[in-house]
């Protein structure tokens, strides 16, 4: 190839040999400084690599890391370089520290019977007046200062059965008028409710919230503060609804959103397969589900 770079240049060697026009250049290069022994196979080792750590070092940098020493603080206290440092702390899952408190144990449980637990919850909602930029990716598509809706839902402990409405605040009359049609869908669907599952807001708190509960000999059972996994079943359904309802679709209007929420439902309870159930709807655990047509 070389004395063909003689003969044709330098571009049609290259392409004769199959190779980039760099590359050829480089075995030219060599050949005009070292002859024959330039095109000679040799080894691709660089000629300068970077100093390795010395077991000492080593095992101080392990000990300053463990003493919650940042990286750069170690690669000075040694004089090493950064990256190398760097490198072999990754090596021994050490780039990132672990939290100074170990996280709580997760905690899972489910009651054997429907209606055992129900949760409840609610999800602000921005109202939409029309495609904003989430859809379009159009920042001038912002909209503001058009309100809020809530989307208050009722999810059933053992089945996973889920009764959802979007209102227009989440008040204490509010909430509890949603209570009452929650139990009595429930109801309709062979669910006898023992106990209630909320958070500390304030509506969940209120005289007639709570009275609405007593009047049916049911359970009030609030949440740990700061604690929303021990809602978790609630908080879960939140994220689903969120991502295969509420921005699923680019709606135009709010009004169009909240007439899907009872199609989807719907879905969600007949036909959507869950995990946390074997992966069947969750109104497969429903015990009148053998003898009625709910799961159409």
């Amino acid at each position: 190839m070389v004395e063909r770079i003689a003969v044709i240049g330098l571009a049609a060697a290259a392409i004769e040999a199959g190779i980039s026009q760099r590359t050829a250049a480089k075995w030219k290069s060599r050949f005009v400084t070292e002859g024959d022994a330039g095109l000679r196979d040799r080894s691709s080792r660089p000629h300068a690599v970077r100093a390795a750590l010395n077991g000492e070092q080593l095992a101080e940098a392990l000990r300053l890391r463990r003493a919650r020493w940042t990286i750069r603080a170690i690669a000075s206290s040694l004089a090493a370089p950064y990256p190398t440092v760097r490198r072999f702390l990754a090596g021994r899952s050490l780039s990132r520290l672990p939290p100074i408190e170990a996280p709580p144990p997760v905690v899972r449980y489910e009651h054997t019977t429907p209606g055992s637990m129900i949760h409840l919850d609610t999800k602000k909602l921005g109202r939409l007046e029309k495609t904003g930029h989430r859809i379009t990716g159009n920042k001038r598509d912002h909209v503001c200062c058009v309100g809020w809706e809530v989307l208050h839902l009722a999810i059933d402990d053992h089945s996973r059965l889920a009764y959802t409405e979007v209102l227009i605040d989440e008040k204490k009359a509010t909430t509890t008028d949603f209570l009452e049609r929650a139990l009595a869908w429930f109801t309709e669907h062979g669910v006898s409710t023992a106990r209630v599952m909320t958070d500390n807001g304030v509506s969940y708190r209120s005289k007639p919230f709570g009275a609405a509960l007593a009047v049916r000999g049911i359970r009030h059972v609030f949440t740990k503060p700061y604690t929303p996994r021990t809602n978790g079943k609630a908080e879960r359904f939140v994220q689903t609804a969120l991502r295969e309802w509420a921005y699923a679709h680019a709606y135009n209007h709010s009004s169009e959103r909240t007439d899907q929420l009872a199609r989807w439902n719907h879905f969600y309870n007949h036909h959507r397969q869950h995990s946390a159930i074997g992966f069947c709807p969750p109104i497969s655990r429903i015990p009148m589900n053998n003898v009625s047509n709910l799961n159409t």
